[in-house]
């Protein structure tokens, strides 16, 4: 949900948001095989090309990527104690250190004793993709109608989109997000 739509409520709150994003490369592909889930059998499959199009354009779920990113991104420059601002791509690569800002970030950091009996990796290890994934209430029911709970599960790699994209794709994705992104501060990694 974008930032301007959350209720009053909650931006005036006491609590605090946690914004995880991904890379707009492997968002479009996660989103594009998402989206392409609940697609009855009688309409035809959604095509990358015409998924992609849509991205860039901005017509997907929840608005434009690019609004929903930056909307987050700036309060949590406004407001660091407010909003915490997290990559995916910087939780695959280092998922103890970003634990550990999530912890101080909620005013629960773990303590020195926690950190010497190894609890942070044993929570990540716990709560890995894969782990998730194959938890039985991830495979099976449906939590948003016409989307089985499995399919928020697909591969939770870092790159993916290598395997799918041209180089024109690279080079429009690329103006859109100087367009839309740039000044912002807000960079990407693309790979680990």
């Amino acid at each position: 949900m974008p930032y301007h739509s959350l209720p009053d409520s909650i931006k005036t709150s006491n609590c605090r948001i946690v914004y995880l994003c991904r890379n707009p490369y492997d968002s479009f592909v996660s989103a594009w095989h998402f989206f392409s889930k609940p697609r009855p059998e009688s309409i035809e499959p959604l095509s990358c090309n015409d998924a992609f199009d849509m991205y860039c354009r901005g017509v997907i779920g929840f608005g434009p990527f690019w609004d929903n990113v930056l909307g987050y991104w700036k309060e949590s420059l406004k407001r660091p104690q407010k909003v915490l601002f997290l990559m995916y791509e910087d939780l695959k690569e280092d998922i103890i250190f970003q634990m550990k800002r999530l912890a101080e970030f909620m005013s629960i950091p773990f303590s020195l004793e926690e950190e010497s009996e190894v609890v942070i990796e044993d929570i990540s290890r716990l709560c890995n993709f894969n782990n998730m994934r194959e938890l039985e209430v991830n495979k099976t029911g449906k939590s948003i109608r016409h989307f089985e709970n499995k399919t928020f599960f697909r591969r939770g790699e870092v790159g993916d989109w290598i395997n799918h994209f041209t180089p024109e794709m690279v080079e429009r994705l690329n103006k859109v997000i100087e367009e839309k992104l740039g000044g912002s501060g807000l960079a990407f990694k693309t790979s680990l």
